[in-house]
């Protein structure tokens, strides 16, 4: 059986308990007949190698929308393009039918003008797919879109497309801190994304932005969020190592990066240091914008050479005095504050992971651990008793999937649950053959 297969039965468990799995009909059992199975009753099942739409038939038919939703990708020759376009092939409810980049790419046909870096080949569906210009006017087809912008650019070309009544999920950092602007973690707070409907876009046509956060920020408040709910955090002191990838194609030169360590990456310290506030906060008491989390957080920043999965290591200060063994335990028992998060399309089975062994471990790592769940998981361990605070970890996270693109789709998809998002464009829905 394929891993995207395995991970589906899986999900299943989780969600139905071993014998509810073993009674779907939905993914897993079209895992078992071949990758042509059909997996959920409204598109075509992802191909072996591509990552899982987890299997749950059962759990996510009632959230889907009336039709499957039409989406633009903004940025899609870059690294976290490519993301979007690799993790949206055989998407259940959402049809890539348009790709932005700049002019240089606009006009050839996305085969030609990408530099693929990811395994296997550029999804055929949208090989032949000609590039556009990344302006609303030429993407008068779509439902919303999805944006792996650059920061310099990311702005403006956003705020058209949310002008002309497109919404935006903006993988870009130039919204997340505008103060009615979501800046969500999907399983950490899911509630904010409700804030959208106090932007003036949403009630004059619909439109809105949310924006997902900084790679090394998303794996960490995943950790924090349950050691927070369970005894509060009163500092936090961050060291993270982070992967080659995080810096975009092509990046640093292999001179640069090898046998090296860089101790700086130019605005990330910053963004750690500001934005956990934000997502670990709360809606203000109007609905239009956040209160944020009060405990401190210092970070330091290091480029290392790996190639993707960021790792993070983290020493906390507790509100109220906990174990290590109390800790993995409230990592370990970890649900997304909204129970509506854990059945999502592209959930994993869990969205964080404790590694076995405790304190002595020599996991997680980066090669063997920024794929699980899909690398929507975060895997967190080597909890132990800190000498100066009170516990220290480990984490890894996939930075270009939960850190990035995965975390913007998991928007999308919620704000399909919460009934957010609507059909821009009429017209008869995509046929299997020319879905990605």
């Amino acid at each position: 059986m394929a891993a995207w297969a395995r991970t589906a039965v899986r999900a299943a468990s989780v969600l139905a308990g071993a014998a509810g799995a073993a009674a779907l009909t939905g993914t897993a059992h079209a895992a078992a007949a071949g990758p042509g199975a059909s997996h959920d009753g409204v598109g075509p099942a992802p191909s072996p190698g591509q990552p899982a739409i987890s299997g749950k038939a059962a759990g996510f038919a009632d959230l889907a929308p009336p039709r499957r939703l039409r989406v633009g990708v903004l940025g899609a020759t870059g690294a976290v393009g490519q993301r979007f376009i690799h993790h949206l092939e055989g998407h259940p409810w959402f049809d890539v039918v348009a790709l932005g980049a700049s002019r240089r790419s606009s006009g050839k046909a996305y085969g030609n003008a990408v530099h693929w870096t990811l395994d296997g080949d550029v999804p055929a569906a949208v090989a032949s797919h000609t590039v556009r210009n990344c302006e609303p006017s030429e993407f008068g087809d779509v439902d919303f879109v999805f944006s792996a912008l650059d920061a310099s650019v990311a702005g403006t070309i956003e705020a058209n497309f949310v002008s002309a009544g497109v919404p935006v999920f903006s993988n870009a950092r130039n919204s997340r801190m505008v103060p009615n602007v979501p800046l969500v973690v999907p399983p950490v707070n899911p509630d904010h994304l409700d804030v959208v409907r106090s932007q003036r876009s949403f009630a004059d046509s619909g439109a809105f932005i949310v924006t997902n956060a900084n790679c090394s920020t998303t794996g960490l408040v995943c950790a924090l969020e349950p050691i927070e709910r369970a005894f509060g955090i009163e500092a936090a002191i961050v060291t993270t190592m982070q992967a080659i990838s995080g810096a975009g194609y092509p990046g640093l030169s292999a001179l640069d990066m090898l046998d090296n360590v860089i101790p700086r990456i130019g605005g990330e310290e910053a963004k750690l240091e500001l934005e956990y506030r934000k997502i670990l906060g709360g809606v203000n008491s109007t609905g239009t914008g956040f209160t944020d989390a009060v405990f401190p957080l210092s970070a330091s920043a290091n480029r290392v050479h790996v190639r993707d999965g960021h790792m993070i290591c983290v020493s906390l200060k507790l509100r109220t005095k906990a174990s290590p063994g109390e800790v993995e335990a409230a990592l370990a028992g970890f649900v997304p504050r909204d129970a509506v998060v854990a059945r999502l399309p592209s959930a994993p089975p869990a969205f964080v992971q404790v590694s076995a062994g405790g304190g002595d471990a020599d996991r997680p790592q980066p090669r063997l651990d920024r794929d699980v769940g899909g690398g929507y998981t975060t895997v967190v361990g080597r909890v132990r008793e800190c000498p100066v605070m009170d516990v220290k970890l480990v984490v890894c996270s996939h930075n270009t999937v939960m850190g990035a693109a995965g975390s913007s789709i998991l928007n999308a998809e919620l704000a399909v649950a919460k009934k957010l998002l609507r059909s821009r464009v009429g017209g008869p829905v995509a046929s299997a053959g020319d879905r990605v």
